[in-house]
């Protein structure tokens, strides 16, 4: 399918509801791979469904975790995703078999991971109230200097060639670090109004342009050119291109990404299921979509090359998309659209091969020349390819292949299908069908290493804020009253 035919000439946001992913468990985080093909949501029971996004199916489902996932990041070729879960484990998947390659132990909760955008073989881990960790296959680990040793509120995100990692913390001090020797760049605060500064919660990198985007606690999102930071040099003053927020509410942001093209953002609401979406060059709002009522937002997602967001609430993958109206006068230039029938009376020597009624030869015919067709030659799509990339990585994972359903399957047309009949062929068929999607069994699990990563100064018994969040909402289990002394009104009442 040609990508440039897709790109429509007006907006290029999604406008409405488009249907939900239901992924049986309750979904947390999602993230899309390179393409847009895959999608794989990390679950509530510690499961990584991978969605095919063409056909909106299941295309393989990971055993990962015994904790919820907290995180997801995919690799540059797509066949290896990363996963964080709240037990405070980090591991790495083989996307194609659904086998661990790598896990690594943290002795404390990690709030996001992401791979490294250029090589497989480094990965970025931003572990609660700690300094970030540059993390290899190995095991072997770096851990990124802090500006302000008391302020540990720390968040980092690589970005989009991995040549610089960009660092936040709780008091709006920004740091850009270049690798792998993590010497410091760049620096400047983010401040409110004039003096005062405001912690940073997030930084988002767009696909395609220098730009990135800072998501304070003071309800603004601000957006800064990569090249004017830099330039800039340490303690700098660079001044956004955008500030965006909502007027009206006030409203605290989730989570902000970029549109795939760099050209939108979209900020999901702290408070509500509602998704609000800037135009980055002009700052001004163009569409807000609103999910259910009374539901809170957890995760958003843009498509990398198409006008979708995936957001996730209440354990549900929502997907955003435009309104597509058919209009077929736009496929051939002399297509008529008939608002009823109309009586065609055709020529004699319409359809044959040489017009015989022909009196006139108008000039001399023109031969046909043999046209030499390339079939071989690959063009680059300049929408699946970075600015710096001639051509397309052939060996990258789009699609995982998926056992097809049989359900009157012929005689003899599956190996074994003579000797297993009636209802016990069909329990056979659903088994078979289920391990092939399914990752494989403990028992048949290639062993993988285990690395336990030491941190120095790490602090004890912390509590993931999934975790936290979902004890302070339960009730007290058979909503007895708490047992103790008796208040003194009612020792009084009874007499004591």
């Amino acid at each position: 399918m040609n990508l440039e035919l897709l790109e429509s000439f007006g907006q290029n946001y999604p406008e409405e509801f488009d249907g939900t992913l239901d992924c049986i468990s309750l979904a947390v985080t999602c993230a899309f791979n390179k393409r847009g093909t895959l999608l794989a949501v990390g679950c509530n029971d510690g499961r990584i469904v991978v969605w095919d996004f063409l056909t909106r199916g299941i295309a393989k489902i990971i055993s990962a975790h015994v904790h919820p996932v907290c995180s997801l990041s995919w690799s540059r070729s797509g066949h290896k995703l990363l996963s964080a879960s709240t037990d405070n484990n980090v591991c790495i998947w083989d996307v194609l078999t659904g086998e661990c390659e790598q896990k690594y132990r943290f002795p404390l909760p990690i709030l996001k991971v992401q791979f490294h955008p250029r090589n497989d073989r480094l990965f970025l881990v931003c572990p609660m109230r700690h300094a970030a960790v540059l993390v290899d296959v190995d095991g072997e680990h770096k851990v990124v200097p802090l500006d302000d040793e008391s302020d540990l509120n720390i968040v980092a995100a690589l970005d989009r060639r991995g040549q610089y990692l960009y660092v936040g913390n709780s008091k709006g001090r920004m740091q850009v670090f270049q690798l792998p020797e993590l010497t410091l760049k760049a620096s400047f605060k983010v401040t409110q109004a004039t003096t005062s500064a405001t912690a940073i919660k997030s930084i988002e990198f767009a696909r395609r342009g220098d730009v990135f985007l800072v998501n304070t606690a003071d309800r603004v999102i601000r957006v800064y050119d990569t090249k004017q930071v830099l330039s800039c040099g340490k303690d700098g003053d660079p001044e956004p291109l955008q500030k965006l927020q909502d007027l009206v509410n006030k409203m605290m942001w989730k989570k902000c990404c970029f549109s795939g093209d760099g050209e939108y953002i979209c900020g999901g609401s702290a408070r509500q299921h509602a998704l609000y979406i800037w135009e980055k060059s002009v700052g001004n709002l163009v569409k807000i979509l609103h999910g259910t009522k009374g539901e809170m937002l957890l995760d958003v997602v843009w498509h990398p090359v198409r006008p979708i967001i995936a957001s996730i609430s209440s354990g549900v993958v929502s997907i955003w998309a435009q309104n597509q109206v058919e209009n077929w006068s736009a496929f051939a230039p002399d297509f008529k659209e008939l608002d009823e029938n109309v009586e065609y009376e055709e020529r004699e020597s319409e359809f044959d091969l040489s017009d015989e009624d022909k009196s006139v030869e108008l000039g001399p015919e023109k031969q046909e020349e043999d046209l030499e067709v390339d079939v071989t030659t690959v063009d680059r799509v300049a929408a699946l390819c970075s600015s710096d990339e001639e051509t397309e990585d052939m060996a990258s994972l789009q699609f995982l292949p998926i056992a097809p359903e049989v359900e009157d399957p012929e005689d003899g047309a599956l190996p074994g299908a003579a000797q297993a009949s009636g209802s016990g062929a069909g329990q056979e068929n659903d088994k078979q069908r289920s391990k092939e999607n399914d990752s494989p069994s403990p028992a048949k699990k290639r062993k993988y290493k285990t690395h336990e990563i030491k941190l120095e100064g790490a602090p004890k018994d912390e509590i993931h804020p999934l975790i936290s969040n979902r004890t302070k909402d339960k009730p007290p289990a058979g909503g007895k009253k708490a047992s103790g002394r008796p208040r003194n009104e009612d020792r009084k009442r009874l007499g004591k």
